[in-house]
């Protein structure tokens, strides 16, 4: 095996430790701002390992579709919401 494989395999198992890791920060954390961008990493590092597999448009499309207009409003969702009601809900 050459260089290169060792770099792709490397870059591999990279991605899918940011994946897994936003995955279970996005089921752990307390804030729902926190899980947010738990799952913000998830979806780069599977637009990662999507590049890595030679896939670059569906990389581009993860990107575009969940990155750009998913979590768009899920942030004006929770950046909406009134202050009031989060603070109630804690005491």
């Amino acid at each position: 095996m050459d260089l290169a494989s060792y770099l792709e395999i490397g870059l591999f198992f990279l991605m899918s430790t940011i994946v897994i890791g936003g995955a279970l920060g996005l089921i752990y954390m307390q804030r729902v701002a926190h899980s947010m961008m738990c799952l913000i990493f998830c979806f780069i590092g599977v637009a990662g390992v999507f590049i890595l597999m030679g896939a670059e448009f569906l990389a581009v499309i993860q990107i575009l579709v969940y990155l750009a207009s998913v979590m768009l409003v899920v942030l004006f969702g929770i950046m909406l919401t009134r202050r009031q009601i989060l603070e109630e809900d804690f005491e």
